[in-house]
């Protein structure tokens, strides 16, 4: 049944769980089914018994199997927890954001430390690089002690912007002149300068349904309008309802995340990505790409930013070390060649420029080989996470309950059973210590009552296992 390879640079421990997850999901192994003891297992598989044991226990706490006193470990049966389903077509009205005071109080609860962080996307800190990123940070005073404290020019840390472009060629085999590439404040300027380069007040912006909240509250402060495009949570923006989007109305641009999606945790197809940018062309539409997660796939296979799938002067793709390094070092990124002076123009005007020693750092922690293995070690932390999330759902929440499964990235979005109010299991958590994102803020027509979305981008503690029991049941007594 097992093969594990040794010469992957996969844990073995890992390897026996993917194998072990595999035969389960393909009925190999049905629940009830016997799984064979640690000596066995560890003959079959010619690994040590105690890396075994790892397996089993991490299994366990999966809730994929269970251990039955005197008689061994079996494959447990596990609740009904439907993929979410796709969003009811959109053709409504372009609208203003409403949402502003669910907002700041959502915000409230994100910062507030005395929480269960469920409530913010924060995948690096699952894991923190804090250790690496201060070595990288020494080396860089070691070099440019007084230099380093010293102002960046308007686009940027020309070693930042190279090392970005070393990245994207590395991963995706895409070609990037670093003349190409702004360094920002964080990803939500990179949208903003995008955003301003190519739209103004009073413009239509196309989003996905649901999206990412500070997308809409970005669209509301510009003085714009949103409209929401349908959205498949396997296979992201369906086309049909985005051409028939373009035909109803003017739209200036879309915001859309092709390579991994907040908070559906999806990754468009590459083919679909391609006829995207087509119909972007025949309508003469920008599409500002939002990238800022593109490297935490739970896979590693890193999807193509449609930019770099077919050249297009329209695509602006922008990106974020928040996510993936470090979210206090606020350094994002845009690359675009046909609006690269624009976005030069409004950096200079809205920040002069972003912080030197942070962008010096994350240049050293990218040279030095450091920010791959970090990844490389990030991402089946955070796939172990979401296992573990989903089975909670899974096994706490009522059996109407739908989530996504999301291929990437830190966030669940679950869709409760009709009638529940998740404005109200909002308030409730809060008041339980607990914070939480209510579903209305991802849509600017205030859509999405029953749903949320939970964060598993953080340590796993016992302490979240018990907050996501205690959602389970406040949401039965919802119901």
């Amino acid at each position: 049944m097992l093969s594990v390879n040794k010469q992957d640079d996969t844990f073995l421990y890992r390897q026996v769980i993917d194998l072990i997850s595999t035969n389960i999901d393909s009925g190999t192994l049905r629940p009830g089914d016997r799984l064979p003891s640690l000596r066995r297992m560890s003959q079959s598989a010619r690994v040590s018994i105690p890396t075994v044991r790892q397996a089993y226990v991490e299994l366990e706490r999966q809730r994929r199997i269970e251990s039955r006193p005197q008689s061994g470990f079996y494959v447990r049966p596990r609740a009904a927890n439907d993929i979410v389903s796709a969003a009811p077509s959109s053709r409504g009205k372009p609208v203003c954001f409403n949402c502003r005071s669910l907002m700041e109080r959502v915000y409230d609860g994100i910062n507030n430390p005395r929480l269960v962080p469920l409530g913010i996307a924060n995948p690096c800190m699952a894991r923190p690089a804090a250790k690496t990123l201060h070595r990288a940070m020494k080396r860089v005073m070691a070099r440019r002690e007084e230099s380093s404290l010293g102002y960046s020019s308007t686009l940027g840390e020309i070693s930042l912007r190279r090392q970005i472009a070393y990245h994207y060629l590395d991963t995706v085999g895409a070609k990037i002149e670093p003349e190409h590439i702004a360094i920002t404040n964080g990803g939500q300027e990179a949208l903003l300068l995008s955003l301003r380069a190519v739209a103004s007040p009073g413009d239509i912006i196309a989003v996905e349904t649901p999206t990412y909240h500070g997308l809409l509250e970005l669209i509301d402060s510009l003085g714009m309008l949103a409209v929401e495009v349908e959205t498949c949570p396997e296979e992201g923006v369906t086309l049909s309802e985005l051409r028939r989007t373009l035909e109803k109305h003017d739209v200036k641009a879309c915001m859309f995340s092709t390579t991994l999606g907040n908070p559906l945790g999806v990754t468009m197809p590459e083919v679909t990505r391609r006829e995207l940018v087509e119909i972007l062309e025949e309508y003469d539409t920008v599409l500002i790409e939002d990238d800022v997660y593109g490297d935490l796939r739970f896979d590693g296979v890193r999807p193509v930013p449609a930019q770099f799938l077919k050249h297009s002067k329209r695509i602006i793709t922008c990106g974020s070390f928040s996510k993936t390094a470090a979210p206090g070092y606020r350094i994002g990124w845009i690359v675009t060649e046909h609006f690269i002076d624009k976005i030069a123009r409004l950096k200079r005007a809205f920040s002069c420029s972003s912080g030197l020693l942070q962008q010096l750092t994350l240049a050293d922690f990218l040279a030095s080989g450091d920010y791959a293995r970090y990844l490389k070690a990030l991402r089946p932390i955070l796939k172990q996470n979401a296992e573990r999330m989903s089975a909670l759902v899974a096994e706490h929440f009522p059996a109407a309950t739908r989530t996504s499964r999301p291929v990437g990235a830190s966030v669940l979005w679950l869709e409760l059973p009709a009638g529940v109010d998740s404005i109200q299991l909002f308030d409730d958590a809060i008041t339980a210590g607990i914070s939480i994102a209510p579903g209305q803020i991802f849509s600017p027509a205030n859509r999405y009552r029953n749903c949320l979305r939970l964060s598993y981008g953080h340590p796993w503690t016992e302490q979240t296992e018990n907050a996501i029991r205690w959602l389970g049941r406040q949401v039965a007594e919802l119901c």
